[in-house]
């Protein structure tokens, strides 16, 4: 395993079987569906192995015939696991302390006494811009990268009090360096994937249109060149606090053909680690859940290195731990 992409995903759990309610069991997954057997993490069966030479499932023949990249994709080894994002903590998860854990291994709602959200709580943000797993990649001689594009000066002087875990974890780190320029010239990725909400709401109307799966080469690409990646992504959480399938539908498939760009251009000898911070998208009543956040590894050793991951506080120790063994 020569480097890891983290991959975020904001309010992302594991739910129950149940495509009423929950969109996982709606939306046309191909990638995901192909990664992991044909088959979807739920509360009924949470944890799923594939070491990619197993075959899929006819039903997952009958949904996903496509062409030899979704092969490819098929024979990566992959796992999901459940993560718990409870933490011991009363109350119900939410992103501010859960994303600081999830970056930091801190147990941060702990720390700070209560889940809170959905922004860092100011008296964490040390912690999180110094003890964060790009700054200690980066002490340890490890080379590593902040994939999203964020407006020069961000967050400047009005907004300094609503700043989300990953950028303030960039920015401790120094690498919270790349804006529209980067955007333009395919060597960064807008929060939402695609470019349009740069165009409409901060007016660069001049930056190319990209596609959910392009953007996902973007970033398969750009993490080739790093030992560490890091890269998030919050619609996931606004289309499960709006409510409704059909949203949340979107968010999902939106979300796989990401997923499916970046396996196509992301080395075989790195790692990719899909990881949440709590659950809500996965039900579709609205609003934050308790039901574990969602993990995937796909690529070197996922199912072995699975295993060591049971909750929040995991993820940056077991990260930095297997950059240093390899």
């Amino acid at each position: 395993m020569r480097g890891v992409l983290l991959l975020f995903l904001d309010g992302v759990g594991i739910g129950a079987p149940d495509p009423d309610h929950n969109p996982f069991f709606r939306a046309r997954l191909p990638n995901l569906s192909r990664l992991l057997g044909g088959t979807l993490p739920s509360l009924a069966a949470p944890r799923i192995d594939r070491d990619g030479r197993q075959r899929g499932t006819a039903g997952e023949a009958a949904r996903d015939r496509t062409s030899a990249h979704s092969d490819e994709i098929g024979l990566r080894e992959a796992a999901a696991i459940p993560l718990d994002a409870l933490l011991g903590v009363d109350g119900t998860p939410q992103s501010g302390t859960g994303q600081a854990t999830l970056l930091t291994g801190h147990n941060a709602a702990r720390e700070f006494g209560r889940h809170f959200g959905p922004w860092v709580p100011v008296s964490l943000r040390p912690m999180v811009e110094n003890e964060n797993l790009l700054v200690r990649a980066l002490r340890s001689g490890q080379s590593a990268a902040f994939a999203n594009a964020y407006p020069r000066n961000w967050p400047g002087p009005g907004g300094s009090r609503r700043v989300a875990a990953p950028p303030l974890a960039a920015r401790g780190a120094g690498l919270l360096t790349r804006d529209h320029r980067h955007l333009r010239s395919g060597r960064a990725v807008s929060s939402e994937m695609v470019n349009d909400g740069w165009q409409r709401h901060l007016g660069f109307v001049d930056l190319p249109e990209v596609t959910v799966e392009g953007a996902g080469e973007t970033l398969g690409g750009l993490a080739g060149a790093h030992r560490l990646t890091l890269y998030a992504h919050y619609a996931t959480d606004t289309a499960g606090h709006r409510g409704g399938m059909e949203g949340a539908v979107t968010a999902l498939e939106r979300v796989d053909g990401f997923l499916g760009g970046v396996l196509r251009t992301l080395p075989d000898d790195h790692l990719l680690v899909v990881a949440s911070d709590h659950g809500n998208i996965e039900d579709v009543r609205g609003g934050h859940t308790r039901n574990p956040a969602l993990c995937l590894l796909v690529g070197p050793g996922a199912v072995p290195r699975s295993r060591d991951l049971r909750d929040l506080t995991d993820v940056s120790p077991r990260i930095l731990q297997w950059l240093e063994d390899e």
